[in-house]
Parts: C-alpha cells; sequence; structure tokens
C-alpha cells in the first residue's frame, strides 16, 4: 500500500507559497499581482502532488502492481492547472504592458465610486437616495480624486490623456 502521509516540508512549501500570493495579490501594481498569481498557483500544484501521496510505479497495466501504481489524475490535473496558469499570465502581462503604456506605471487605479463612497464614509454623510451619488458630477469627482483618465486639452487645440497624479487643480479645471 502506498504511503500518503505528507511531507512536512512541502507542506510549509504550500503555505509560504499561497501566503506570500495572497499577499503580492493585494498590492496596487499589477506586476506584483502577477507574481502573486503566478506563486498560489505554483502552490496550489505542489498541494495537488502533496495531497496524492508518494510516487508510485507507472499507471501502465502490466508493468507495476495495481496496488503500487501512481494515481495519474492528479499529474494531469497539475498540468491543466500549469497550461491555465501560462494563459493567465500572459493576459494578465498584455494588460499590464497596456497600463504602463498608457500611464506610465503599472499601479491599479481607484475607482470614481469606490473613492465617492469612501470620501462619504469618512464624513460620516448618508446619501439622501443610495443608488444617487453625492450630488457632484464625474467631472467634479475626477478634480477632486485627480483620475488619471482624465482628459487634458492640447496646447495646439487637440486632446490627448495624460495622467492626473500630481497635477495642480488649476491643471485639472
Amino acid at each position: 500500500m502506498i504511503d500518503t502521509s505528507p511531507s512536512l516540508a512541502l507542506v510549509l512549501l504550500v503555505g509560504v507559497l499561497v501566503g506570500a500570493g495572497v499577499y503580492l495579490l493585494l498590492e496596487r501594481s499589477l506586476t506584483r499581482i502577477i507574481i502573486g498569481i503566478s506563486m498560489i498557483s505554483n502552490g496550489v500544484n505542489v498541494m495537488f502532488l502533496v495531497a496524492s501521496g508518494r510516487a508510485g510505479g507507472p499507471p501502465l497495466v502490466g508493468t507495476t502492481a495495481p496496488e503500487n501504481m501512481s494515481d495519474p489524475l492528479p499529474q494531469a490535473l497539475v498540468l491543466t492547472a500549469i497550461v491555465i496558469t501560462l494563459g493567465l499570465t500572459a493576459f494578465l502581462l498584455s494588460v499590464a504592458y497596456r497600463a504602463w503604456q498608457l500611464n506610465g506605471h503599472d499601479e491599479v487605479q481607484d475607482d470614481l465610486e469606490d473613492r465617492r463612497i469612501v470620501r462619504l464614509a469618512e464624513s460620516n454623510e448618508v446619501p439622501a437616495r443610495s443608488t444617487d451619488d453625492a450630488g457632484t458630477s464625474l467631472a467634479e469627482d475626477a478634480a477632486l480624486s485627480r483620475d488619471e483618465t482624465l482628459v487634458l486639452p492640447h496646447h495646439d487645440g487637440r486632446r490627448r490623456r495624460r495622467p492626473g497624479i500630481g497635477l495642480d487643480d488649476e491643471e485639472l479645471r
């Protein structure tokens, strides 16, 4: 019979990979989020292999006794998870690259509605209608929250996108 007791080192490795991955996933930088997802994926893959028990013989009929064969299902699950993680990582890298092209950084921006809710919570205000905003326009909210997607007029008459972080209030008007 195959011994199914897990190795303590592998269990600790799973805990460290998943814990560090969750910590990185909660960061604002898309690069750290990508690394965090990769670490979580690797931790879950190791967990699959730990849960499958000790390695046995090849699962081919006639080469190994059935009680000594390894289970091929966890290996197939890990292989599938590796392919899915590769696709997800490629997609997230393209999103991070596009954010870098547009904004010059890969920080995830707060949503205007999230900022409005935080501002109302800090001032202990209750809006008249819970489904409506606080009575400000989107342009006013963008000016208050220094929205990165704010479109500013260019000096030659064209409109261009420019990050709003670090701009003075005069530039936002």
